[in-house]
């Protein structure tokens, strides 16, 4: 019996998702690396638990380690490590505990030591320390308007580093003279390692007028603090420090293309760099669908059409959400009574927003739902309500932290009737 669309779509995540595990990657990392002196590993990001017991597996012995991950990531204890939890997307009092847990491990290094840093998505909320002279709550206030303004999260790390003690290639420097391994897990279009996490332990390429630049495009409210912080510079070069990366969300795609073509739909991947609204994402893949429904498309055959990237989202409302999720919900209309496709947009880490989803599915069926439930769609994106919305129309992709982050996978999937 064939599958529905939506069984399609939940298999084709879940195969993908088991292909961008960070396990292997830093496992082929570290082969045929060795460390002369005593090894201290500090992992931070969203999947900081799972490279870091990847780490411990390949590693003869560690002279210390710490986990810093967002709360509900970690998986249980790890021999060697200590495992804090930290607020995400915005960062809180256990961010900067984890900060200065993270400063004191790697304190009082000899040359002859290693820092192995293992970094993915969200570790810039995660480990903070803020600049001299600066608060935490001044930082928390920072994020929320860089959240909520609709700037790209290389401009929102441009802005983070330059407020930190930590970012920008603060805490390689601090780790001196130890050499410092950095093994990342990108979630940054373009993979920049000075952006992945805020590079704390990479040259930074921003600079202070690029920092001030945003403040102005986005007529944010900045203290004269914050102003003075900004313009100073970051460190601009690290001779103690290496670095690889080990997973992107290009390869999210080409696996999501791989696992489209097994279960029988002709895949093309879009790009792997989208970075515009949400809604507008959404309602693009659905002007697609409809165009394949018109027969003037690029295939009669089933088709995959896949993006990989990070979408914005301007807040315009007090509801709850994630940028995933309002694409989903974008494209709903644009599928209303159609059978034979389906757009799906999830979050490679598991979490979209700070709700319990990875994200959301429209497909033909969508609307009639939402209808039937009494839910205006258009009130409801105003409100950036889309969490309750597709809870109504069955179309919220729940799979839990995944233990990776590579961004965000978007993809249309089309079967025409007669196949």
């Amino acid at each position: 019996m064939q599958k529905t669309l939506r069984q399609d779509a939940l298999h084709l995540i879940d195969e993908t998702l088991k292909k961008v595990m960070p396990d292997t990657a830093v496992k082929r990392a570290l082969k045929d690396h060795a460390f002369p002196g005593r090894i201290f590993v500090v992992s931070i990001g969203k999947a900081a638990w799972t490279m870091a017991k990847a780490a411990s597996e390949v590693l003869p012995t560690i002279a210390g380690g710490i986990v810093l991950t967002k709360y509900g990531h970690s998986q249980g204890p790890l021999p060697g490590f200590t495992i804090l939890e930290a607020g995400h997307p915005v960062t809180d009092e256990n961010s900067l505990l984890g900060a200065e847990k993270i400063l004191q491990l790697t304190e009082n290094t000899a040359p002859e030591d290693t820092v192995l840093v293992l970094l993915s998505g969200g570790g810039s909320a995660l480990f903070e320390k803020p600049a001299e002279g600066l608060t935490l709550a001044q930082l928390q206030d920072v994020t929320k308007q860089l959240l909520a303004c609709g700037a790209n999260i290389i401009e929102i790390n441009t802005i983070r580093k330059h407020l930190s003690a930590v970012k920008g290639g603060r805490f390689g420097a601090h780790c001196a003279p130890a050499s410092v391994f950095v093994i990342a897990l990108s979630d940054i279009l373009g993979d920049r390692l000075d952006a992945i996490a805020s590079g704390p332990a990479a040259p930074d390429s921003s600079t202070s007028a690029e920092a001030l630049a945003i403040v102005k495009k986005y007529n944010l409210d900045f203290s004269p603090a914050l102003l003075s912080q900004l313009a100073q510079e970051t460190p601009k070069s690290l001779p103690n420090a290496t670095a690889v990366i080990t997973g992107s969300v290009s390869q999210l795609c080409h696996f999501a293309a791989e696992e489209a073509k097994k279960m029988g739909y002709e895949p093309l991947i879009l790009t792997s760099m989208l970075d515009c609204e949400a809604r507008e994402a959404g309602r693009f893949l659905g002007a697609i669908a409809q165009s394949l429904e018109k027969g003037d498309g690029l295939s009669q055959r089933p088709i995959a059409v896949i993006c990989g990237g990070e979408t914005v989202v301007h807040l315009t409302g007090s509801g709850k959400g994630g940028r995933n999720q309002e694409l989903a919900l974008a494209a709903a209309p644009y599928l209303e009574g159609l059978s034979s496709a389906l757009i799906a947009a999830v979050g490679s880490d598991g979490t979209d927003g700070p709700t319990d989803a990875a994200g959301g599915i429209s497909d033909g069926e969508t609307m009639a739902k939402l209808r039937q439930a009494g839910i205006n769609l258009d009130q409801t994106l105003a409100d950036n309500n889309a969490y309750a919305a597709l809870s109504h129309a069955d179309g919220l992709i729940m799979t839990g932290p995944t233990g990776t982050n590579v961004n965000d996978l978007y993809f249309l999937l089309y079967r025409p009737e007669n196949n």
